[in-house]
């Protein structure tokens, strides 16, 4: 029985399967890592706390490169909705992955050639191949036929435009206006500049789609239902060639 006993001990002890003998691994590969981070930290000024830091600034860096990025609203072109001062907060993911701005949606652009040397933000009335006009005869903005009622986030007072437009929007741009139309440089003023006043799709840097400062105002802005009841572009509407100010 005793040479039983002491068989059976043994082969516990010995089995591959036994955790003392593989739970010192996990444990010294985390050693070896806090000793490398620890051995980075001791070499600059500061220690650890710079380097918590320059991590942080590593990820934020990352962060605005690719995902989101605020932007101050420098000019009164979008309000009443935003205002000078306020901090929208951008979705650059928002048309990486085949999506495409929408009408109503509130967009950051680069205006370099189009514009101006500069980032802008507005809103999208038209997309690819809609027929956009202003005004109909019930003093509205016109999109494929339909009347669009913007008395939602237009800024009280102004008409849709003081500048009337008949414009068909190309394939691949956006024709844009800002909210505050008598006090906005938009796609109206550029219509007949290089590329007709319209916003390449690959110009766009993301979607505004919060409000993070004043803390107090902290808001979503979510697309308004206005364009809902806009038709899809009629079939055939002309190709493109390929080729946050106010």
């Amino acid at each position: 029985m005793d040479t039983e006993t002491q068989h059976t001990e043994r082969g516990r002890s010995s089995s591959p399967e036994d955790p003392e003998e593989t739970s010192d691994t996990p444990g010294a590969e985390g050693r070896s890592r806090f000793a490398s981070v620890s051995r980075i930290a001791d070499r600059l000024p500061g220690g650890r706390i710079t380097l918590t830091v320059l991590l942080c600034l590593l990820f934020l860096l990352t962060l605005s490169t690719w995902v989101v990025q605020p932007f101050d609203i420098p000019s009164g072109s979008m309000e009443r909705g935003l205002r000078v001062g306020d901090r929208v907060l951008v979705n650059k993911l928002a048309y990486r992955f085949g999506s495409k701005p929408q009408r109503g949606d509130v967009v950051v652009f680069d205006g370099t050639g189009y514009f101006g040397n500069a980032d802008y933000i507005k809103r999208v009335v038209g997309v690819g191949g809609d027929h956009v006009v202003c005004c109909d005869r019930e003093g509205r903005l016109d999109v494929n036929g339909r009347s669009v009622d913007e008395s939602a986030f237009l800024y009280p007072g102004n008409s849709p435009s003081d500048v009337p437009f008949d414009v068909v929007v190309p394939a691949g741009t956006l024709f844009v206006l800002g909210d505050h139309r008598s006090d906005s440089s938009d796609s109206r003023d550029h219509l007949g500049s290089p590329g007709g006043g319209m916003i390449p799709l690959g110009a766009v840097i993301g979607r505004a789609d919060w409000v993070i400062w004043p803390a107090a105002d902290l808001r979503r802005l979510s697309r308004p239902g206005a364009y809902t009841r806009v038709p899809a572009a009629a079939a055939g509407a002309p190709e493109k060639a390929d080729g946050a100010h106010g």
